[in-house]
């Protein structure tokens, strides 16, 4: 299939809304956790291990975030100071400790999710289910395209 210039740029425009939601939804984020201790990159950490249901390692929460493991170590690692998540021993691996949320690290997701639900209703009353739903579908899709052209580069 021939891509024309046209269908080129548009694809461009998508990925820098992308990255402006993507900074929008972390500022916001911040805004909503801030006195709680916490930044939207520790909430991203907490609600990963939340939709786990359990513990993970940090190189797991790593891949299902789509980020770097240092990255996701060191907001475990701040999490951790902050009592939010305690390190379990692994029996699968010795070096590879679990992450697993405190009490305090689900009381505070509780509130986080209390308080998004806000955001969540301006958002749904301002785009509609209908095109909240082929958004998620097509970002979904855009981000199996990328991750495979990243593998497919390894």
């Amino acid at each position: 299939m021939n891509v024309t210039e046209e269908q080129r740029q548009s694809v461009r425009d998508l990925v820098v809304a992308v990255f402006q939601a993507n900074g929008g939804i972390k500022a916001n984020g911040d805004r909503l956790v801030a006195d709680l201790g916490l930044t939207a990159s520790l909430w991203q950490v907490l609600d990963a291990l939340e939709r786990s249901e359990g513990e993970q390692t940090v190189a797991e929460i790593a891949r299902l975030m789509g980020l770097r493991r240092q990255s996701v170590q060191r907001s475990a690692d701040i999490l951790h100071e902050q009592q939010f998540v305690d390190f379990v021993d692994n029996p699968a691996h010795k070096r590879a400790q679990l992450v697993r949320l405190t009490a305090a690290g689900r009381q505070a997701l509780t509130v986080i999710h209390e308080r998004d639900l806000q955001s969540i209703d301006d958002i749904v009353n301002c785009l509609g289910a209908e095109n909240i739903l082929s958004m998620k579908r097509s970002l979904f899709k855009l981000v199996g395209e990328v991750k495979r052209q990243c593998e497919s580069q390894s």
